[in-house]
Formats: structure tokens, sequence, C-alpha cells
């Protein structure tokens, strides 16, 4: 409990020195104020807000996703929660004056690992043109009341199959991050009882299903440390000022010290960078600097038990990856999976998730067809630009678009029909792909013609193209294969 109540007290304490600097902003930002135009105005005002920013409290944020564009048209969209329990809720962004029955529905797990599932804001607005998308919004531990009960791996795998159920057959699963191993955990077990909600499809980006192979700092520190070292030294108890008092939680500013210490350099720079973008009156890069960072701190806690399982189940004794892993006494199977189309995305520069530690699942679905998995490296992509950002929606939106509308279009009872198929996948390909030889540093392993092929965009293939992009009917690749 004391790291919480000292985390609290370090608040209270600023609270007035960040009140004083936030007024003395507004008073040299006036333009009323001659000192606004001064040079040394903006730098004492620039500081003030570089202050502030870095002593807030950060709450909840919004999606606020109010349209999207739609068949070349903007479409109204309204947020809607059509699932709930305790700790999570699921929310429907649905296309408003649009017929969606037709359009295939996706459900996007976020995840649980400190940050709210806003997140995930440019994941969920890449689908919202062609799908009908859902996604977990998962709750804060501390806000969660005692009486709940407990919150652990179990019942995450629970939730997940619970809410694939609710929203019925045929629909597809997108795991990002730390939801990739209860989600394939909760299709294994669907599966394994011919569950006939189980998804289409679903789609892994940048989770740990094996974090032996090219084990990443985190990775490293949790296999040294253990499970017990972790319960002593993170571990703390809610204080009487939240709902969830007494509640056993890793909180979300250890969570955020952890993040940012991996990459201290980087963020250092990056405050340099926006006092600077203050003072010379860079208003759009100071503006983009406050979106991503305001989302960045905006942090949650977990369940101590939740938290205290993921690190043991996945990091310390890679029960999954070796086969062992159990929900609730019943062991899970990967090879159970027979229907579901897999595809697994990671990225070329992931400094959490190593390289080969998501395409892991692929070994683990042995019994699924060849024809209907697939694995995408982006390169020079780190954690969070495999989900965001413009890498992101130029490049990995388009191909999750194919997939999906390819595994519906395969799927005997699916409600995308090839015509509709192809229509959709000239939509979502921003850029068209050309299929060339890959060198060494290819970022598919899709075989063909005994090479493996990475893509790029038009305008740069050459003579060895096949086939080249500009050809006018292009036929729909079946769901690329691996070896």
């Amino acid at each position: 409990m004391f790291q919480y109540l000292l985390y609290e007290q370090s608040h209270a304490a600023v609270a007035p020195a960040r009140a004083a600097s936030e007024a003395m902003r507004l008073l040299l930002t006036n333009p009323l104020n001659p000192l606004s135009n001064t040079f040394h105005g903006r730098a004492f005002a620039a500081a003030c807000e570089v202050f502030e920013a870095g002593t807030r409290r950060y709450e909840k944020p919004a999606f606020d996703i109010e349209s999207t564009i739609s068949n070349g048209e903007p479409v109204p969209v309204r947020e809607t929660i059509i699932w709930k329990r305790p700790f999570c809720r699921l929310l429907h962004f649905e296309r408003r004056h649009q017929n969606l029955n037709r359009d295939p529905k996706v459900i996007i797990v976020a995840p649980l690992a400190g940050h709210y599932a806003t997140l995930l804001r440019d994941t969920v607005e890449g689908m919202l043109p062609k799908f009908n998308v859902y996604i977990t919004d998962w709750s804060n531990a501390r806000d969660v009341p005692l009486a709940y009960g407990q919150f652990g791996l179990d019942d995450y795998i629970d939730y997940i199959m619970s809410m694939l159920r609710m929203i019925g057959p045929h629909c597809h699963v997108v795991a990002v991050c730390q939801p990739s191993v209860p989600v394939l955990a909760a299709v294994s077990l669907m599966e394994e009882t011919n569950d006939p909600h189980v998804p289409t499809s679903m789609v892994l980006m940048g989770g740990p299903i094996d974090t032996r192979l090219n084990p990443t700092v985190i990775n490293h520190f949790a296999e040294k440390r253990g499970t017990n070292w972790f319960r002593r030294n993170v571990i703390t108890t809610v204080p009487l000022n939240y709902r969830g008092f007494l509640r056993e939680v890793y909180p979300g500013f250890i969570q955020l010290s952890g993040f940012m210490g991996l990459n201290l350099d980087r963020h250092i720079t990056r405050q340099r960078n926006y006092f600077s973008h203050l003072v010379l009156g860079d208003n759009d890069s100071a503006k983009k600097h406050r979106g991503f960072y305001d989302e960045y701190r905006a942090v949650m806690d977990l369940t101590a038990e939740f938290f205290l399982q993921t690190v043991d189940t996945v990091f310390v004794r890679h029960l999954l990856a070796k086969g062992e892993m159990r929900h609730r006494g019943r062991l899970v199977s990967p090879s159970a999976i027979r229907r579901v189309a897999l595809m697994t995305i990671e990225g070329g520069k992931d400094e959490i998730c190593g390289a080969g530690q998501t395409e892991a699942a692929h070994g683990l679905c042995g019994n699924l067809p060849r024809s209907m998995r697939d694995h995408y490296v982006q390169p020079e992509a780190g954690h969070y630009g495999i989900f965001g950002g413009s890498r992101f929606r130029r490049e990995i939106v388009p191909r999750i678009g194919e997939f999906i509308l390819k595994a519906e279009a395969a799927s005997p009872s699916g409600s995308v029909t090839p015509r509709r198929q192809e229509r959709g996948r000239r939509i979502f390909a921003n850029e068209q792909i050309c299929r060339q030889p890959a060198s060494s540093r290819g970022v598919s392993f899709r075989p063909q013609g005994g090479d493996s092929i990475r893509s790029h965009q038009r305008g740069s293939h050459n003579s060895r193209c096949v086939p080249c992009v500009t050809r006018s009917a292009p036929t729909p690749p079946r769901i690329q294969t691996r070896k």
C-alpha cells in the first residue's frame, strides 16, 4: 500500500506548483501581454507547459471517433456498449445509416498491459471503413470494488470466449500484443469442443507466444527475476480514495516507468524537441507531441493475480509454447485449431516482442492447413508501429483487410462473395501489392516459386515483378502460405 500512498502524496504535494505553472502559462501566452511576443516570454511559457504536462494526472481518454470514410463518403459513427462485465466492456462502433450485416465482424482485443484501449484508436479507424468493428475496453482495476472478486488469466480467457459467443459465428478476432496468448488459448479451447461460435480467422500482432525466441530486455528481466520478485516489489494495494480499496494491483504508474525506461534517451529528446517547438511557435509539431503523450501517459492498474499469472505463464515458464498451459485444469492444445485462419504480424524493430515470438503460433497450430496461414513482418516498425501510425495505415491495414476478406470468402457460410471480396481488396489497398524475389531482409515468409517474397509500393516495381501492379484485372490471390 505504501507505494500507492507515496504516489498519491507526491501528486498532492506538487498540485499547487502545477496550478501556478498553468496560471503563469496562460498569462504569458495571452495576446494582450507584450511579453507573449518575446523570446524570453515564449521560453518561460514553454517551460511552464512542459512542467504542467509532466506532473499532470492523466485520466482515461475517449475514442472520439465520430465519423469515417466509407465508399468515398463521410459516414457518422456511433459508439455503444453491447456487453459488460465488472472488468471489461465490449464496445461497438456502428456506422450509421449503413447495412452492417453484410460486413465481416471484427473483434479487436486490446491489451491489458497498462494502457487503455484508446491506444488502439488507429487500429479501430483503419478497420471501420469496411468492417463491423468491436473492441474490448478493459476496466481500471483500482475502480472495481473488491466485492466483485478476483480477475486472473483464466477469467480473461473466459471473457474472450463469452464475447465471441455473444457476437456469434463468422466473426474475426484481432489480438494486439499481450492478448495474443489468451486469444490463441480461447480459440484452441473452442475448437477442441467444436464450438459453433469459433471465429473465422484470428490475427495476432506483436504477441509473446514464445518469448524464448530472440528475447528482448523485458523477456530477460522477467525470466531472471522470476514471479516472486514481482510479487514482492511491484504489487501494492489500492488506497482508500478509490472504489477498489484494498484490492491488490500492479499499478499503472510503475508500468509507465518501465515503458519509459526502455527508451529513456528517446523520451528525453522528445521533451526537448517539444520545448523547442513551443518556443519557435511550431504548433503542429507541438500538437502532435501532446496527442501522443496524453495517450501514452494515461495508464491503468492491473489486478495482481492477472499480472503475476501472465508473467509466470508467458515469460517465466513459457507454458503455451511448451504445450503445458492449462485453463481451469484443462490442457490448452493449439493443435486442435483446424477451421480458424491464422495471420501473425511482427515489427522489424520491435523492442518489446522479439522477432519470431509471434510467428511461433504457426508451429503450435500444426494441424492448420498451410493455405489458411500468413505471416508478415513490417520493416523498420517498432512495437507501437505495428498497430498505429502512418506505416500501419498504409501497409498493415490493407494486408489485414485482404486476409480477413479472403478468409471470409473461403468460409462455407461467409458473408463475403468473391466479387465483394475483390472490390473490398481494391478499396483497402492504398497501394497495390507487387511481388518480386526478396533480398536477405525480406519482410514476408510466404513461398512462391521457390523464393520468399516481399511487397513494395506502386511505381517502384521493375522487370522482375510477377505480376505487375498496373495490370487492369488482378486475380484475387489465395490465402498465402508459409513454410
